[in-house]
């Protein structure tokens, strides 16, 4: 019948064997990890560092990047960076700095590495809290023509003109004369 006789475990007692094709049995076993493999999720440790002079618009773009990374599940390391004689400020202060930073952070997640002193400066690791539901999502709920939206803004923008232009007028019209 031409099948091979295939030893599948063979520390079981009794041994297991099966009898079959072994190209089959080797294309079934590359197929069957490939699709575990595709869908097994990698996580990794992405890192944002902020300084003591960090703005607070730069701040908040990069909390708004840390808190994509967490929904997508990876783990953020924050580093209040500091170089030369910020390192040697007090330790309280430069905890607050961090915290501040993590507060404005726009999603919830719990510290997996609580904030302590790095050759950097100081660090903490967070990680989202549990998994994220599909409904949990926003959903659409009316599409927007972008041509309607941009009629209406020009029709308002034409409107605002003509409504300075009367007012001009106005001015220029006082007593019967130019100003």
């Amino acid at each position: 019948m031409k099948l091979d006789l295939i030893e599948i475990s063979p520390k079981a007692k009794p041994p297991v064997a099966k009898i079959t094709d072994f190209g089959q049995y080797r294309y079934d076993t590359k197929r069957k990890a490939s699709v575990a493999k595709a869908k097994a999720h990698v996580t990794e440790t992405k890192s944002v560092q902020v300084k003591i002079g960090t703005g607070d618009h730069d701040q908040q773009l990069k909390a708004r990047r840390a808190a994509e990374w967490l929904e997508e599940g990876h783990r953020v390391k924050v580093d209040l960076f500091l170089w030369g004689r910020y390192k040697y400020m007090d330790s309280d202060f430069l905890k607050e700095r961090l915290d501040r930073f993590l507060k404005i952070i726009p999603a919830e997640y719990k510290l997996a590495d609580p904030m302590k002193k790095s050759p950097k400066g100081w660090t903490a690791t967070i990680e989202r809290i549990g998994k994220v539901k599909k409904s949990d999502k926003p959903k659409i709920i009316e599409e927007v023509d972008e041509k309607k939206v941009a009629k209406k803004a020009n029709k308002s923008a034409k409107a605002e003109n003509k409504s300075k232009k009367k007012s001009l007028d106005d001015l220029l019209d006082i007593e019967g004369g130019l100003i």
